[in-house]
């Protein structure tokens, strides 16, 4: 598999910026598309936080690299089964940007390779083998990185397995590369419906006419599209950028639909906010904006036991430990981390 040939043109890798801290950035590297690069009208503002270096990312030893278990839950390379009925194949190494909060911050700049042709094969023999998956979720790094060709043979390889019913993408490209979306790419991508997309828009500002004309394409060729918004301390953390952000995206003709509470990665601490902050968000949204465009707030519980929407009236909180019911029913203690180093 290979990248689309337009990349090296449309992005770059800050070097020697007296902003960048070298010792932050020799661990968790940095890179960000010249459009997104173009989107900072401040030091210090949201979307710098989002893609600059910070000294904090290396003042947290008391998170997890892998706090979702994704190893663990991954019976060979490339392909998590978390749920019984969806698997995710991380087919791509490579971003655009490198988000300074992702949740695979472990695997940033561990290598920059599209996943092997051997390993999609052994991947699609492992969902072959397994009637019981019915979604296969791609993501990465971002899946449209890869070049058209790419993805064709990904997606045709997938939908060849009579009990898949449904292929999802996850990424990030619309944000922060939405060049990438081209009428070629849409003209791929609608030839295997029923396909969906979840794109990854966290402030209003990267709601700009470039991404509005990306999701434009992509809704127009029957793809639906959904959001999903990491909750950010420094960067989306108010009752009214979240208004702004949620209706923006509606304009945008893409669904609200998860809120993330940031997960306990290691690096990733100084964005946390506390679930309280998150649930009254949520009341700020809730019959104040139209509910197409409220999200679920959920918290991907540590170990690798799913997702959980927490609402203001269905979750138990004493002191810093909240009560959680998983989808299984099993009742589950989650403790409310916020950075010790602040």
């Amino acid at each position: 598999m290979q990248y689309f040939t337009d990349y090296s043109t449309n992005s770059y890798i800050i070097k020697n910026n007296s902003a960048l801290n070298d010792r932050v950035s020799a661990r968790y590297p940095v890179r960000l598309s010249t459009y997104y690069a173009n989107l900072i009208t401040r030091t210090d503002d949201a979307i710098w936080k989002q893609c600059m270096p910070d000294d904090r990312e290396l003042d947290d030893d008391f998170q997890s690299a892998d706090p979702l278990n994704e190893n663990s839950l991954s019976p060979i390379p490339g392909l998590i089964h978390r749920y019984p009925d969806r698997v995710v194949l991380l087919v791509s190494n490579r971003c655009p940007v490198y988000c300074r909060f992702c949740m695979r911050k472990r695997l940033v700049g561990s290598g920059d390779a599209p996943m092997s042709d051997n390993a999609l094969r052994t991947a699609l023999e492992y969902i072959a083998a397994h009637p019981e998956i019915h979604d296969v979720i791609l993501s990465g790094g971002d899946p449209l990185m890869l070049d058209d060709e790419s993805l064709s043979g990904i997606l045709s390889g997938i939908r060849a397995i009579s009990h898949v019913t449904i292929i999802r993408i996850g990424t990030r490209v619309p944000v922060t590369l939405p060049s990438r979306i081209t009428p070629d790419l849409c003209s791929l991508l609608k030839k295997f419906h029923p396909l969906y997309i979840n794109t990854h828009f966290n402030h209003p500002d990267e709601l700009t006419a470039e991404s509005a004309a990306a999701c434009a394409l992509l809704a127009d060729a029957g793809i639906p599209l959904g959001n999903q918004t990491v909750l950010l301390k420094g960067v989306n953390d108010s009752v009214e950028t979240m208004r702004r952000l949620m209706t923006g995206l509606l304009a945008h003709r893409v669904k609200p639909y998860y809120l993330h509470q940031m997960d306990l990665v290691q690096g990733t601490a100084h964005f946390r906010t506390s679930v309280r902050a998150g649930l009254e968000i949520m009341q700020g949204l809730r019959g104040h904006i139209s509910g197409l465009a409220v999200p679920h707030y959920v918290i991907d519980l540590p170990g690798g036991k799913g997702k959980v929407a927490v609402l203001p009236d269905n979750v138990e909180i004493r002191g810093n430990t909240l009560h959680l019911q998983t989808y299984t029913g099993e009742r589950v203690t989650y403790q409310d981390i916020i950075n010790p180093q602040e």
